[in-house]
């Protein structure tokens, strides 16, 4: 059996999430019946992780499994011509049959997007939250560090009596950087792992401290409660990308300065 590992670009704006919904279009879904008529035959992905309705990701990671040979290029110009415009397979290679796109990953990085403009930019309208609030910068750095290291992150979980949640609710987050081009802000998440709206839940809580809505002494009180209702409403998804999955042998230092 032949192993195989795709890394894959999508704009989520229209589809219901990576994972097959019932009565839904997901991005995995159109991708494995690419792969069907690509292949001639029925194949099973299995993805890094969920994005979930309105999440981008730019380097998306998936696997699958075959007993069939084939040129690597030749695949991936046959599933991009099937595809959607809005999904795009980067890049096709062979793997070790030990790989698995989730359970072999080490990191994952999210970037969420902001603009602070008056007006917003109309190119960036699909991809990122337009904050019409005032922020405090030092104040948005200051809650970021409240959320660096090992911590129970119920209380920035949805559904937290569900799934990995409600097996393990402990995350590390090792970065949690504020990059910064005039009026457009990056809020750039690098963990072990996320729980289900995690990154949206803590983003709408550093809004709502850099808007002077929350303290800074706040989180730590949030953190404690071990309640979503606790804290802050989700951020919106359409700012949210997966940008980047880390494996065993990949470059370790990924921190991007703030």
């Amino acid at each position: 059996m032949n192993k195989y590992k795709l890394i894959i670009s999508y704009d989520g704006t229209s589809y219901c999430g990576w994972q097959v919904q019932p009565n839904h279009t997901s991005i995995q879904e159109l991708i494995e019946k690419a792969l069907f008529i690509a292949l001639k035959e029925k194949i099973k992905l299995h993805g890094s992780g969920r994005t979930d309705a309105g999440v981008h990701a730019k380097a998306q990671v998936a696997h699958f499994s075959t007993n069939q040979s084939f040129i690597l290029k030749k695949l991936q110009y046959s599933l991009n011509g099937i595809l959607d415009p809005e999904i795009r397979i980067l890049q096709i290679e062979s793997v070790d049959t030990d790989f698995h796109a989730r359970f072999s990953a080490t990191q994952k990085i999210y970037h969420y997007q902001i603009d602070t403009g008056l007006y917003q930019d109309p190119f960036q309208r699909r991809f990122s939250l337009h904050l019409r609030r005032k922020i405090n910068l030092d104040l948005l750095k200051e809650a970021c560090k409240e959320f660096i290291g090992t911590h129970d992150f119920t209380s920035f979980a949805n559904e937290s009596h569900l799934g990995s949640c409600k097996h393990n609710p402990v995350r590390t987050i090792y970065a949690l950087n504020v990059i910064e081009n005039g009026s457009h802000l990056i809020l750039e998440f690098i963990g072990n792992g996320f729980l289900y709206k995690m990154v949206r839940n803590i983003v709408g809580c550093l809004i709502d401290v850099a808007s002077q809505k929350l303290y800074v002494e706040d989180i730590s009180k949030i953190f404690d409660k071990k309640n979503r209702s606790a804290s802050s409403a989700a951020v919106p998804a359409k700012g949210l990308f997966l940008v980047r999955v880390v494996y065993e042998n990949s470059t370790k230092t990924l921190c991007s300065k703030p």
